[in-house]
């Protein structure tokens, strides 16, 4: 059965096994729990109230049209939180809300922040109903740039803005997620989880700002519009896991508009695996990467059955990466072709394989693409077909194995199209 009828099977079950439409769903109204909506007072205790009274039985929690200011929330099963049309809930603006330990929020470890939204262990739950999620992020990013400009790469933590954990069933459709302080949706370790039609905005320059960073079984991502400030979804995978298990597996990505950002990316971490991801009928625009898959030997496993179809990218740069001596910004990928870091600096080796990436038009203001693998653990089995690529500088394929050009068009401003060391490649163009 293909990743895209398995995807499509598990959401039906979701949805018939979610009893919507058999019995009417109570719905608990924020204002009625004494939430103004007005945008300058708290209703945090309004809003937790209402959460509170639909954790027993399950319901929706709605909010209707209005500017709704609160502190962090916790939502349960069964919830479904539906931000009406008009309707914004704003994150505030207080440093101290979001510590565990209040104090100076510049010095603070990772992991010491509390979400905006958080739930742990949760089945049933779903955002929706055509409002907005605001994480005013403005107050964040800028000591966040002034960190990544002293140090490439660096993330100063912060809070993200909606967060999942070890959760089933999960919904997320027709609605918008815009400014966090950091991340914008992370679903880590869910199973079943389909998000549809999400728009995900913030500056270009606002440091770290990812839109999506799954990990996980059985995802759908579909018709989603993505404009941020780092990687539109990097699906993640950082936890070793038993011989022979995923931590990530099955998703299909199909429909979406990728704009400002650092691409569809797996990794960087992939130490916990990643396999069987689907991605079609794609656009990407003004994006600093198109497909990305980076990892490195501190944090390196196995990825495979990648399946790509369908791309359209303008203005892309590159229009591929796949490199296992990951940076840590995406800046490197631009001078993977020179770069030679030692290899064998961690014990997580990084395997790519069994990748196909097809029907892909791409224009890209400097590299055309990056296949750079290790000596020891070369890339292999990659299939490009139907590929046309305009750039200034050439495809450079280094340590990579049974790489099958298959009616590739690499157009350069000059010299040759691609660039090789110790890589295997076949359906090269003629000189």
């Amino acid at each position: 059965m293909s990743n895209v009828k398995a995807i499509a099977l598990f959401c039906a079950f979701i949805f018939s096994a979610a009893g919507l439409s058999a019995q009417p769903v109570k719905v608990w109204n924020v204002r009625e729990f004494g939430a103004g909506g007005d945008g300058l007072n708290f209703d945090t205790i309004a809003i937790q109230k209402a959460l509170d009274a639909c954790k027993p039985t399950g319901g929706t929690v709605e909010f209707p049209a209005g500017n709704y200011l609160s502190q962090p929330l916790k939502i349960y099963s069964k919830t479904i939180l539906k931000l009406d049309a008009g309707a914004t809930l704003w994150a505030s603006t207080n440093q101290q809300d979001y510590m565990k330990t209040p104090g100076d929020w510049l010095r603070v470890r990772r992991g010491e922040f509390i979400p905006f939204i958080s739930g742990k262990d949760l089945t049933d739950v779903t955002f929706t109903g055509g409002g907005k999620i605001d994480g005013n992020g403005f107050v964040w990013w800028p000591e966040a740039e002034k960190a990544r400009q002293l140090k490439p790469g660096y993330t100063l933590p912060r809070p993200n803005l909606l967060e999942i954990q070890r959760s089933k069933n999960l919904r997320f459709e027709n609605i918008t997620l815009q400014n966090s302080p950091k991340f914008h949706l992370i679903p880590t370790d869910c199973d079943d989880v389909v998000i549809s039609n999400v728009t995900f905005l913030a500056p270009e320059r606002a440091a770290n700002t990812d839109a999506m960073d799954p990990s996980g079984h059985r995802y759908l991502i579909t018709k989603c519009r993505v404009d941020v400030g780092d990687d539109n979804i990097a699906i993640k995978a950082g936890k070793r896991q038993a011989d022979g298990i995923f931590q990530s597996e099955d998703f299909t990505i199909t429909d979406c508009t990728i704009l400002h950002g650092h691409g569809m990316s797996i990794g960087s971490e992939t130490v916990g695996g990643v396999r069987n991801v689907t991605v079609k009928n794609c656009t990407f625009e003004n994006t600093e990467n198109g497909i990305r898959i980076k990892s490195d030997t501190r944090r390196g496993g196995i990825v495979e059955n990648i399946f790509c179809d369908g791309l359209i990218m303008s203005n892309v740069n590159p229009a591929i990466t796949l490199t296992a001596v990951y940076q840590g910004a995406s800046v490197g990928d631009k001078n993977q072709a020179d770069a030679r870091p030692e290899s064998t600096s961690g014990n997580y080796i990084p395997v790519y394989r069994n990748i196909r990436i097809r029907n892909l038009t791409a224009t890209c203001p400097k590299a055309a693409g990056v296949i750079l693998g290790l000596s020891e653990s070369c890339i292999s089995n990659l299939v490009l077909e139907n590929v046309r690529i305009s750039a200034a500088k050439p495809f450079t394929i280094s340590n990579a194995k049974a790489i099958q050009l298959k009616n590739v068009s690499v157009t350069v401003t000059k010299g040759e199209p691609f660039k090789l060391d110790n890589a295997e490649v076949s359906g090269l163009p003629a000189k």
